[in-house]
């Protein structure tokens, strides 16, 4: 299980191969990270929030942002099946996060 943490990292394929070698065939890893598809990202575009959203003064702050597109591509690649998606936030398409829950083969 990795709790927001994917974003923080620059190389994000890292995390996903370590917990490859970490969990038996047939288990799960379950990522959370904030949600960014392109509705989320256009809106924030055009209400002018897209500066204060990625805030560039955030030492140790996001440095890749995922959509359900973004994530389940790594995922797929590093050999993960299965890949479910539940969201958390007021608003569909505008989630905050998203919970990822993928099975290794």
């Amino acid at each position: 299980m990795a709790v927001e943490v994917i974003e923080h990292f620059f190389y994000p394929k890292e995390l996903v191969r370590l917990a490859r070698k970490c969990i038996n065939p047939g288990g799960h890893l379950i990522i959370t990270t904030p949600y960014h598809g392109y509705l989320k990202n256009l809106v924030l575009a055009v209400s002018g929030k897209m500066d204060p959203h990625f805030h560039v003064f955030w030492d140790g702050g996001h440095i890749k942002f995922f959509s359900v597109k973004t994530l389940s591509k790594l995922l797929e690649t590093e050999g993960y099946t299965d890949i479910q998606f539940k969201f958390a936030g007021r608003l569909p398409y505008l989630w905050k996060s998203m919970l990822c829950c993928s099975k290794l083969k």
